[in-house]
């Protein structure tokens, strides 16, 4: 019998990863990327067309390209060896709750590819944007978390976020109960 080597050549060098901060010129890939990271994470939970609508709408790259160049908004791009693998945005809180106040700030994204998520790059993503939302001195902050996504919540939960209440999140015609999550400054 003929025993093959495992590997003939050179060691693998270990691929690279680094986040940087997204430009308007990255509208095209953030909408790629944002599309993939939703679909894989939730998109066995939707009708098609919901699916379809939502991430047409909401990952259109006309609208990533206002979100990257809007001054109080900011976006980071986990890249490895080029491609773009994960991101998070961060900006003013948009969410519908009662004590949100003017100058508070939300994380509104954060994603990875599946095959990337468990292995810290998310916590990677997450300090990024938590340090640029408290530049300018601590604040409250604010994130949006499916009720049932539970391995999310307990990753904001390490990072100090509490449920604070809850409302609809809409993905085509569906209505997702969605947990909103505190940070007091």
């Amino acid at each position: 019998m003929n025993e093959l080597p495992d590997r003939v050549g050179p060691p693998l060098q270990p691929r690279s990863l680094h986040v940087r901060r997204a430009t308007a010129d990255d509208a095209w890939t953030l909408s790629a990327l944002a599309t993939r990271t939703f679909t894989e994470t939730f998109g066995h939970l939707y009708p098609a067309d919901d699916l379809a609508f939502f991430n047409e709408n909401a990952y259109a790259p006309d609208k990533q390209r206002v979100i990257l160049s809007h001054p109080d908004y900011a976006v980071w791009l986990l890249e490895r060896d080029g491609e773009a693998v994960g991101h998070a945005a961060a900006g003013p809180c948009g969410l519908p709750h009662p004590d949100v106040r003017e100058g508070d700030g939300e994380l509104k994204r954060l994603y990875l590819v599946n095959s990337l998520q468990g292995g810290g790059h998310g916590t990677r993503l997450m300090q990024t944007a938590m340090d640029w939302l408290l530049r300018d001195g601590p604040r409250t902050l604010w994130v949006g978390v499916w009720s049932e996504n539970f391995g999310a919540q307990k990753f904001y939960a390490r990072h100090g976020f509490e449920k604070v209440g809850g409302y609809k999140f809409p993905v085509g015609n569906t209505l997702d109960d969605e947990f909103i999550l505190r940070r007091p400054a």
